[in-house]
């Protein structure tokens, strides 16, 4: 294993970028092995505990050979939100530095990505209990769409980079525009973070990203996905919950209901999982010039490394 020199160590966040079923984990994990690092999640549902499949997180093999930060931290019913992300990835980042380790920070959460490496700072907004409620109750009886268009109307920036699906962060930033008057994308001011970052982009075409989805959605299902939305309602988990609520586990949720056939769940699956795909690259420009891109079908592994080796030298 390659040793990380003092100064790289203090001055370095690498970041590992891109759509989901890219293949960010397998090349953190090799990458750490290399420079001696450590993973710090960026995930939003990585965090969660007894969600596994669904979110493929690291298996215990994996989590063996390399120290991984800020997964299974939370229950499903727990509340977590981008400033408690920001603040505990802030918090890891400096500890696994001062342990003279390499933090690689990898997920595709774009929102998490991009706080922590462009030090947002986050609104202190403070919650609005009864505007959640007429907001959660206006998703639930109209559909996330009308709520999702509000804030198009509002908020155009912020619209472009908010799930059109994940209602909890569309009503967070209509609560932020109704309560101050002034749009969430606008609050979001930034100050560097105290480290040189170096991003690495993985991507490659459309179609081959949609066969490797396809065969990752198929794997979560081998590999006992039904049986574990189950333990979740089992445990009294409800699928409005954030947590639960997102790809995967919201299409074995109607499985399980009598909603939709197994079939039908896992296409489903596979259809909105390319959808999100679509939305992450909104996050991750391919023109966007402070990430290093690599398309993993005419770059092997080793061409990262040296590109990796110009900046952490011996």
């Amino acid at each position: 294993m390659e040793s990380v020199p003092r100064k790289s160590a203090v001055n370095y966040v690498i970041s590992i970028v891109g759509p989901t079923g890219i293949g960010k984990s397998r090349l953190a994990l090799r990458l750490a092995q290399k420079y001696n690092g450590e993973i710090i999640n960026a995930d939003s549902r990585q965090v969660y505990r007894y969600m596994n499949i669904g979110t493929a997180k690291p298996v215990a093999e994996e989590l063996s050979l390399i120290r991984h930060h800020i997964f299974d931290i939370l229950e499903p019913g727990e509340d977590f939100n981008l400033a408690h992300y920001q603040a505990l990835a802030y918090k890891t980042i400096d500890d696994v530095q001062e342990r003279q380790k390499l933090p690689l920070l990898v997920g595709g959460s774009g929102l998490y990505i991009w706080s922590v490496l462009e030090g947002w700072k986050i609104p202190e907004v403070p919650p609005d209990p009864q505007l959640r409620i007429a907001l959660e109750r206006k998703a639930a009886n109209n559909g996330t769409d009308e709520l999702y268009q509000e804030l198009v109307t509002v908020d155009p920036t912020a619209a472009q980079k908010i799930n059109p699906r994940n209602t909890r962060r569309i009503i967070r930033a209509l609560e932020v525009h109704k309560n101050t008057g002034i749009p969430f994308s606008q609050r979001q001011q930034k100050q560097a973070p105290p480290f040189c970052t170096y991003i690495i982009g993985l991507t490659t075409e459309r179609a081959e990203l949609y066969r490797r989805i396809d065969g990752r959605v198929d794997r979560m299902i081998e590999r006992g996905l039904i049986a574990e939305v189950e333990k979740l309602v089992n445990m009294g988990y409800d699928f409005s919950l954030p947590a639960i609520s997102g790809i995967s586990y919201r299409q074995i949720g109607m499985f399980l209901k009598g909603e939709l056939t197994l079939e039908a769940a896992i296409l489903r699956i596979k259809y909105e999982t390319h959808r999100f795909v679509r939305h992450q690259y909104a996050w991750f420009q391919l023109n966007d010039k402070r990430i290093h891109w690599f398309d993993i079908q005419k770059h092997p592994d080793t061409d990262i490394e040296i590109e990796l080796n110009k900046i952490i030298k011996e």
